[in-house]
């Protein structure tokens, strides 16, 4: 059986991002696993950067009273792979 990959939340995904940070600094890595895990933490970075441009539109959403944006957060912090939606 297959394993299904969920997507994890905001604040795992960033305690990853800053542990590539901490491994890549250290510069004790072979030079290929410091280029996979810096395209890892790209990837990384512009998921976190598109979960804070969406948290950051519907604040603003909110603050213009807009009720539509009212609609409660996914459970994994609101990534979503949704028919229609594209990432950043």
């Amino acid at each position: 059986m297959p394993k299904i990959r969920r997507k994890r939340g905001f604040e795992a995904q960033l305690v990853e991002l800053e542990e590539i940070v901490r491994n890549l600094e250290d510069g004790s890595l072979p030079l290929e696993e410091s280029l996979l895990l810096f395209e890892r933490g790209i990837k990384l970075s512009r998921e976190l950067q598109g979960a804070l441009q969406a948290a950051s539109l519907r604040v603003t959403k909110l603050l213009e009273g807009d009720t539509a944006a009212e609609a409660p957060l996914e459970e994994d912090g609101g990534d979503t792979d949704s028919p229609g939606e594209t990432a950043p």
